[in-house]
C-alpha cells in the first residue's frame, strides 16, 4: 500500500510540476489572506493547544491516522502527534469543541480545506519527504517553540535546502511538495498548527483537476474519519 502510495504522489507531482511553478516559499498576504487573522490570534491558540498537553497520550501519531506515513512518524522512538481539527473539509466536531477560538477561525476561512495541530516530541526528527499534492499549501504557524540557548527556535524546518525557524507567533506559508525535513533540537515538546489552504491562481485546466481530487480526497476522509480520530483501546502508552 505504502508503495502505490508512493507511486502515485510521484505521478501527481510531475503533472502539477509541469504546469505549477512556484517557489518554495510564498507571500501569504496574497496567497492567503486569512492568515494574519489566525497569527493574530496565536496567544488565545496557543493556550488552546497546551490546554491538550493533559491528555496528549490519546492524540494519535501521524501514522497511526495515516499509515502510508509510517516511514517519516515512525522512524525512531519519539512521537509526531496530531489533533486533527479539519480534513478535506471534514469537520471533526469533537477536536473542534476542545478548541473554540480555533473553531471559529478554521470556520470562517473557507480556503482552509485541512487544520491539525502538530505535537513534535523532544528531539524527534522527521526525515526528507515531499508532500503529494500541489493544489494545496500549507500555512505553518508556532505556537508553542522551545528555544536553544541562544534565543532562537529549537525546531527547524529544512526546506529546499534552506533552514526556516518558526518561533511563536510567527507563521510560514510553502509549498510541501518541495522536499522538506523537521526536527525538534529540545528537551520540550514543539506544537504548530498547520493548515492545507486551497491553492488559487492556477491554469483553468489544473484547477478543475485540483477541484475534483479535493472532492475525492475529502469523501475518502469521510469515510475513514471515526478510524482515523478514535484512537484503539490500549493504545494510549506513555510518551
Amino acid at each position: 500500500m505504502s508503495r502505490l502510495y508512493d507511486l502515485s504522489s510521484q505521478a501527481l507531482r510531475a503533472l502539477y510540476d509541469a504546469r505549477v511553478a512556484t517557489p518554495p516559499v510564498l507571500d501569504a498576504a496574497v496567497r492567503f489572506p486569512d492568515a494574519r487573522r489566525f497569527v493574530d490570534a496565536w496567544p488565545a491558540l496557543r493556550d488552546e493547544a497546551v490546554a491538550l498537553m493533559d491528555r496528549l497520550q490519546a492524540v494519535p501519531r501521524f501514522h497511526e491516522l495515516m499509515a502510508e506515513q509510517a516511514a517519516i512518524s515512525a522512524n525512531d522512538e519519539h512521537d509526531w502527534r496530531m489533533f486533527l481539527l479539519k480534513v478535506y473539509g471534514n469537520d471533526v466536531t469533537p477536536n473542534l469543541a476542545a478548541c473554540p477560538r480555533l473553531a471559529e477561525l478554521i470556520a470562517s476561512s473557507p480556503d482552509v480545506l485541512s487544520a491539525a495541530l502538530s505535537f513534535l516530541a523532544p528531539h524527534k526528527r522527521v526525515p526528507r519527504h515531499r508532500g503529494p499534492f500541489k493544489g494545496v499549501l500549507r500555512f505553518q504557524l508556532g505556537l508553542s517553540v522551545p528555544l536553544q540557548a541562544d534565543g532562537r527556535p529549537a525546531a527547524v524546518l529544512w526546506l529546499a535546502d534552506d533552514e526556516h525557524r518558526i518561533g511563536n507567533g510567527q507563521a510560514l506559508l510553502w509549498d510541501d511538495t518541495y522536499p522538506h525535513e523537521v526536527w525538534n533540537d529540545s528537551d520540550q515538546w514543539r506544537i504548530a498548527l498547520l493548515l492545507d489552504v486551497r491553492r488559487r491562481g492556477m491554469p483553468l485546466d489544473m484547477a478543475l483537476l485540483s477541484r475534483a481530487l479535493i472532492a475525492g480526497i475529502g469523501t475518502v476522509a469521510r469515510w475513514r474519519l471515526p478510524a482515523m480520530v478514535q484512537r484503539p483501546r490500549g493504545h494510549e502508552e506513555p510518551t
